[in-house]
């Protein structure tokens, strides 16, 4: 069994069942969620919107592998709702963005076969207080594998 972080975010719609239904779905298809953080409130990055998103944090304990993982998360923003995701760093609005940010200390670089990039650890997750906030509070004392900090000490220096 390997331990998956996931990143959700929603903000559109009924924001709370919007995780909540998440939540649901990577329990049927990922696996057992050990950890869920707090839901936040945060502010749209990276692009303007009027509509504020809702933010939270999962550890899920997988026997899918990292590639498996990402094709069963946009599988599930689909079925959600999610009709297109961001590219070239376009960012919009969305009913579900579910994000893998670490999958136990691998650092790599692929493409599926589907044409998806994965990249862990996630390579934005540092610069965004809104996963790192819910991050920190279900796994403090895990170390990024690439800058060998804490999630609670990369949050102390947003």
């Amino acid at each position: 069994m390997a331990k998956v972080y996931l990143g959700l975010g929603t903000n559109l719609g009924e924001k709370e069942q919007n995780l909540r239904d998440a939540v649901q779905k990577i329990e049927e298809q990922i696996g057992k969620v050990i950890s869920l953080s707090a839901f936040y409130v945060t502010a749209p990055w990276g692009f303007a919107s009027e509509n504020s998103f809702l933010n939270a944090a999962a550890c899920v304990e997988t026997e899918l592998s990292p590639l498996e993982v990402l094709q069963e998360t946009q599988m599930i923003e689909r079925e959600l709702g999610r009709t297109q995701k961001s590219v070239d760093g376009i960012y919009s609005d969305r009913l579900i963005d579910i994000d893998l940010l670490l999958y136990e200390d691998l650092v790599l670089s692929v493409t599926s076969p589907s044409g998806a990039e994965l990249t862990l650890p996630h390579p934005l997750m540092a610069e965004r207080d809104f996963v790192m906030k819910p991050l920190a509070e279900i796994a403090p004392d895990i170390l990024h594998p690439v800058s060998g900090k804490t999630m609670k000490g990369i949050l102390g220096a947003l």
